[in-house]
């Protein structure tokens, strides 16, 4: 008489019988469902809307915390309408391109005047003593 697939080992200490593979029906208890192609792209339509509706709350949270927007990379100060009169100022030590174009524009935001003060200079460092005017 022969048992296929189950080895069993018996010990003097506990006795009983252990089996050594599993049993040859290790098949789970229920019967496997089929599912139809529908239901898959069902589910793809589910997972790109929820992908696409996490990258604009992404998108709206990196905006909220002080991010640009993907509508709107760059934002720039609006230019106020009011002339101003030719400012000029005196470079002092240590003084950088950002505290002078505080001092040439106090009231405005210094930005543009950095950038202004960037492009009329092509790189060169500031001088003390070096006397610049500015129109904003």
């Amino acid at each position: 008489m022969q048992h296929a697939g189950v080895i069993t080992i018996t010990t003097r200490a506990t006795a009983r019988q252990r089996p050594t593979t599993l049993p040859s029906r290790a098949v789970a208890a229920g019967a496997a469902r089929v599912v139809s192609p529908v239901t898959y792209w069902r589910r793809r339509i589910v997972v790109v809307v929820l992908a696409v509706a996490l990258v604009l709350v992404m998108a709206r949270a990196g905006a909220a915390l002080g991010g640009s927007t993907p509508a709107a990379p760059e934002r720039h100060p609006a230019h106020s309408s009011v002339t101003h009169a030719a400012a000029t100022t005196v470079v002092r030590p240590g003084d950088s391109l950002w505290t002078v174009a505080e001092r040439l524009a106090p009231d405005d935001d210094p930005r543009p005047v950095v950038d202004a003060l960037s492009e009329a200079r092509h790189g060169t460092v500031l001088t003390p003593g070096e006397t610049i005017s500015w129109d904003g």
